[in-house]
């Protein structure tokens, strides 16, 4: 009787031996495979990381490319209209040719003040001085030029990008359009400016309306453009109602 139950307790210490082994076995492999999916799941997360950035600075490199092109576009359109206007009056009036000369010097400093401010990455600018400029601008290619007084209507919001706006509308203008009269009007919910030009000057592939557009769909706007009867050329931002 006694041997058979030392017996029979041998047998029970040996099954509980084997029990213990089978635990710790799954209890390891259940450890591995949260190890390796832990190192999985941080592999997924690193390689995510790395394609946010590649992302971004794709973004930050379009976003430069953009505005040094609408920058320099206009920059540069303006002082060669004044190089070829101060030329002009070398022979007819040498002080205009002058004034013209100052102002060529003026506009070149901006210009470059303008692409180190975007390259630093402040992409601001100013609604009141966008509307000066382009006043000068439309004076200096002789397009008589209608422009607002104030502008003091315009959101905070929408300043910037009714600056640009201007921009850009007037740039082609100049270029493109051979008008003779352009209007700007500005308000609290849209900008536009209208030549009565030849109308298929600027088309809605240039990489500065596509800059535009890309700027209004940021802001919650769109970009319109007409083509006014019998002739012209008209490029409107208007930011759309919420509901």
């Amino acid at each position: 009787m006694f041997a058979a139950s030392v017996e029979i307790v041998s047998l029970s210490s040996g099954w509980g031996n084997y029990s213990g082994l089978s635990l710790g076995v799954c209890a390891a492999a259940f450890a591995t495979w949260g190890i390796m999916s832990l190192i999985s799941r941080n592999f997924a997360m690193l390689h995510e990381r790395e394609e946010q950035e590649q992302r971004a600075i794709m973004e930050e490199r379009t976003r430069m490319a953009r505005d040094l092109h609408d920058i320099l576009g206009h920059s540069l359109t303006v002082i060669t209209i004044k190089a070829e206007l101060a030329n002009r009056l070398l022979d007819v009036d040498i002080e205009r040719a002058r004034n013209e000369l100052d102002d060529l010097e003026r506009l070149s400093r901006d210009a470059l003040a303008d692409v180190r401010s975007a390259v630093e990455g402040f992409r601001g600018i100013s609604l009141p001085v966008e509307i000066a400029r382009a006043r000068e601008a439309l004076r200096a290619a002789g397009i008589e030029d209608e422009v607002p007084s104030s502008t003091d209507m315009v959101p905070t919001r929408l300043r910037e990008l009714f600056a640009w706006t201007i921009r850009e509308g007037v740039t082609n203008v100049v270029r493109h359009s051979g008008a003779t009269h352009c209007r700007i009007t500005v308000d609290e919910k849209s900008a536009s400016v209208v030549d009565d030009g030849q109308g298929a000057g600027s088309t809605s592939s240039g990489n500065g309306l596509i800059g535009l557009r890309e700027r209004a769909g940021a802001s919650g706007a769109r970009v319109i453009i007409t083509h006014p009867q019998p002739q012209g050329f008209a490029l409107q931002v208007v930011e759309q109602e919420t509901e």
